[in-house]
């Protein structure tokens, strides 16, 4: 079979032995999840720092008894203002039924004549110039009262540092898990060598290493390892199916595509191989501290 091998240690019949590809493949699967995770915060702090970091919305209000052609003059005096500023780059006026849509989560559907809304203006900036927003907002509210200037870098700034926490948690989560892992490995490990001590002294005697013995227990920790790696993996990719799917629902007028780009997929994908490795790794490492110990 494609888990099993010959070797000179009745490995097979641990009785320990069969539950670590479980607790392995239980270790993937959040393994998997928080590598998701941590990818996708990563991506998301990325686009928002490189596509909102140079950016302004200007609010202008509305006014209610003023006429319509009152309010596109208005609108078109605080575009002018907007536009001659230094370090403006580009301003694009927001279409109500773009309003409307970034206000139907908390509005659901309305129109435009149920609400007083406000005009957006879209500000592009160089990010190579410094431009005082306070300045701004000042020259602006002293024309045109109740116009807001809303700066993105300000709460973009802590956004980012929030994600970047995440991802600090999510990457000590990852570290959590492979530190148990590895206990798992060392704990069935010694058990074996425990239960066949006798053996290991019968190939002693008849000239075996220490090394030799070593790579019997590393051959059966990696079948072990890659088989419950295969396992959890397959468990959590339509987990993280169904969470990508939920969150497209969620994304839709508030949040950045958050999806796992190609090599996030491979990074996944390595996992039952990385899983085999360590297990392997750390259980020929836990033999040979042993055996040197052993009379």
């Amino acid at each position: 079979m494609m888990f099993s091998r010959r070797t000179d240690l009745p490995l097979d019949k641990d009785p320990l032995s069969h539950f670590l590809p479980w607790l392995i493949a239980f270790m993937v699967y959040l393994a998997a999840l928080a590598q998701a995770g941590l990818i996708s915060l990563d991506v998301l702090a990325q686009r928002w720092d490189t596509g909102m970091a140079a950016q302004l919305t200007v609010q202008i209000p509305s006014d209610p008894d003023a006429s319509e052609a009152a309010n596109v003059r208005r609108l078109q005096k605080a575009l002018n203002m907007i536009s001659n500023t230094p370090g403006v780059v580009h301003t694009a006026v927001v279409s109500e039924a773009k309003v409307l849509q970034l206000l139907s989560p908390w509005l659901g559907v309305v129109q435009a004549a149920d609400v007083p809304l406000p005009r957006l203006i879209d500000v592009e900036t160089d990010p190579d110039m410094q431009l005082d927003v306070r300045i701004l907002q000042q020259k602006l509210s002293s024309t045109i009262p109740g116009t807001q200037v809303d700066d993105h870098g300000v709460w973009l700034a802590r956004l980012i540092e929030m994600v970047r926490t995440l991802e600090v948690l999510a990457a000590g989560v990852l570290a959590l898990i492979l530190s148990a892992a590895m206990g798992t490995v060392v704990f069935t490990t010694r058990t074996g060598l425990t239960v066949h001590h006798e053996a290991i002294e019968v190939l002693h005697l008849t000239g075996a290493q220490d090394s030799y013995i070593a790579k019997q227990f590393a051959g059966r920790a990696w079948a072990m390892g890659f088989k419950g790696g295969i396992i959890g993996l397959s468990l959590a990719l339509p987990t993280l199916l169904v969470l990508s799917y939920v969150a497209d629902g969620l994304q839709a007028g508030m949040l950045p595509d958050m999806s796992l780009p190609l090599a996030g997929w491979l990074s996944l994908a390595v996992l039952p191989l990385a899983a085999g490795l360590a297990a392997g790794f750390t259980a020929r490492f836990t033999v040979m501290r042993n055996l040197r110990r052993m009379i």
